[in-house]
């Protein structure tokens, strides 16, 4: 890989805020909440940031907004660069910051989430608001990561991760792609959607998500989503990404998450990974969850970094297992490892004391 990129890993996001009730309670009847800045693409980010590599955030903001001013001071608290455009909030009806309304959960009662996107500014990223000649071909990046939560987000997101991936394939990056799918991002624009996510996915080198997000996102047919008896489905998977393979030959890495949820606070966690040429089946081993949302992105993230230090397709997918089992524990949406040994020692099993 190109050492000489400035960036290790950029993405392009749309910032919003997470409001989480405290002590695990549900948010309808809560009156305390810690909130955090977030997104999918920046939990990804995380890892490598707080192991050391420089990343870089593409996004937007609201001119003078307090909201934003937090999203920025929370990037650069991770080690994050970031440009976005600044856009005139247009009075009270105007553009804001996405609310993510999530609960934990806790024992038997599952976490409940609730999205509020109306005004999103986020929606606005388009390449008229960045230089991505200079960004990509000057500047550069080791890897470029999208997710579908972005490229779905709005017509004009769909169109500015297109003219991203182009300029940073043009450029020499590799691109990583989570598919997150999300119905309610893809009702009545399926044809359009299905389109620029297959030209993402033929662009890109490394291609995540888990069986619904290859079925819906692709068109790649693999085995019912969720239940029980993941352990026993991980055929149907490693056959699922060996139609991907031949779908999409231009990817190398291949990456899908397994969960079985024993309660929210006891999981199954496991992964598949392939680099098509070595596979890693890590099968489901019981994990304890604080709360789980960004898990599957620290997997990402922990893959990304071990595809970044040129490690092989065990040693990735096994990183990255464990940087999902750290997000679990963490009540922000990202993982933020103290050293590699941490996220080593969490593989292991080792959770001892160290002084």
């Amino acid at each position: 890989m190109n050492h000489k990129k400035k960036y290790s890993i950029l993405v392009p996001t749309s910032m919003g805020l997470r409001l989480t009730p405290e002590n695990s309670q549900p948010f309808h009847c809560s009156e305390n909440f810690k909130m955090q800045a977030t997104s999918a693409e920046t939990n990804v980010a995380s890892v490598s940031s707080y192991l050391g590599m420089p990343a870089k955030v593409l996004t937007a903001f609201v001119k003078g907004s307090p909201v934003s001013r937090f999203i920025k001071d929370n990037l650069k608290s991770r080690g994050m660069d970031y440009e976005g455009q600044e856009f005139e909030q247009g009075g009270p009806w105007g553009f804001r910051h996405q609310i993510n309304m999530a609960g934990s959960g806790w024992g038997s009662r599952g976490p409940r989430v609730h999205n509020d996107r109306a005004g999103e500014v986020g929606r606005e990223l388009s390449k008229e608001h960045f230089d991505l000649e200079r960004i990509f071909a000057e500047e550069g990046a080791q890897i470029v990561h999208l997710s579908g939560l972005v490229a779905a987000l709005s017509e004009k997101t769909s169109q500015f991760c297109l003219d991203v991936v182009r300029a940073a394939k043009k450029n020499g990056s590799l691109i990583s792609f989570d598919l997150n799918y999300r119905a309610s991002f893809w009702y009545g624009r399926e044809k359009e959607l299905s389109e620029a996510f297959a030209e993402i996915a033929t662009n890109s080198d490394i291609l995540i998500g888990n069986e619904e997000d290859f079925q819906l996102c692709l068109g790649i047919q693999g085995p019912k989503s969720g239940g029980k008896g993941l352990e026993e489905k991980i055929d149907n998977f490693k056959e699922m990404i060996c139609r991907i393979q031949s779908a999409y030959p231009n990817a190398k890495w291949f990456g899908n998450t397994l969960r079985e949820v024993v309660s929210a606070n006891n999981h199954k966690w496991g992964a598949i990974l392939t680099d098509s040429s070595d596979w890693e089946i890590i099968r489901p081993r019981e994990i304890g969850v604080l709360d789980r949302i960004g898990g599957g992105d620290g997997f990402v993230g922990g893959l990304l970094y071990g595809i970044l230090q040129g490690w092989d397709a065990a040693s990735c997918a096994r990183f990255g297992w464990a940087s999902g089992a750290l997000a679990a524990t963490m009540l922000t949406d990202y993982a933020q490892p103290a050293d590699e040994n941490q996220l080593w020692s969490i593989w292991e099993g080792n959770a001892r004391v160290k002084r």
